[in-house]
């Protein structure tokens, strides 16, 4: 089994790759509005970034924190290790967090600046409405419930491409297109652009998604029964590289990414 990183360095992970993420979704954002005025070309090179990014940041940071980038996941995570799975424990909480939430307002304050944008402008793009929240209910209920079930089916390892490819087709399926993530949508509060949410439309899309927590996590157990029912055809995902999100596979000397 390899060893676990030092806390510090998997909640570093998490706050690089979490304003990571912001950057590309912000600054894909921009970069469209720019690009062309059409709303749906807009949106889908929105969307086609986060997919390549988001698949990127996983495969790389997945061995180090376990690639949450959001505090639905750690959560999700928390929960499943409570009732005796695998999962980080409150330190690790406490500290992914926090690391989740000023990594996507300095990712979406890093992209707003690569393009000449005001650092921080509050946006006045209003999200506020109840099919929008039904949307992010949605969203995070299928993210939390195929993050999690993959590692009951032994999958873990497909992670990178899973993940990113349901985000990236929820951008279209859902009418909130998909923030699915607290940290990400408190980010996209500080970007007055494409990509952003007003902040009094903050609040009730979180409680959205901390409500779609709730509905994927009782899928999970509804689906593939308790933290215990694991695929037995198929070995588990080594906990030491990923106490809450499916771990990437652990790396081999002649094979980083394997």
């Amino acid at each position: 089994m390899t060893a676990m990183a030092p806390l510090g360095r998997r909640a570093a992970a998490e706050f690089v790759g979490t304003g990571s993420l912001v950057a590309v979704v912000v600054g894909s954002g921009i970069q469209a509005t720019t690009l062309s005025q059409d709303v749906g070309v807009q949106l889908l090179a929105n969307s086609l970034a986060t997919v390549f990014g988001l698949g990127t940041l996983i495969l790389l940071l997945g061995p180090v924190s376990g690639a949450h980038f959001n505090p639905v996941v750690t959560l999700a995570a928390w929960w499943t290790a409570r009732r005796g799975g695998e999962g980080p424990g409150p330190r690790e909480v406490a500290a992914y967090l926090p690391a989740q939430i000023s990594g996507a307002i300095g990712g979406a304050v890093l992209a707003d600046t690569m393009f000449a944008e005001p650092p921080v402008a509050w946006s006045t793009h209003d999200r506020w409405a109840p099919h929008l929240w039904l949307g992010e209910v949605v969203a995070t209920a299928g993210l939390v419930l195929l993050i999690l079930g993959l590692a009951r089916v032994g999958r873990a390892h497909l992670a990178p491409a899973a993940v990113a490819s349901y985000i990236g087709a929820a951008y279209w399926f859902t009418s909130s297109t998909s923030f699915a993530n607290p940290a990400v949508t408190i980010g996209r509060a500080f970007s007055d652009t494409f990509a952003g949410i007003a902040p009094a439309s903050v609040l009730p899309f979180v409680a959205a998604q901390l409500v779609g927590l709730a509905v994927g996590a009782g899928l999970l157990v509804l689906l593939f029964g308790g933290p215990g029912s694991r695929a037995r055809s198929r070995p588990a995902a080594d906990p030491a590289l990923s106490p809450a999100l499916p771990a990437l596979p652990a790396p081999r000397i002649k094979d980083p990414l394997s």
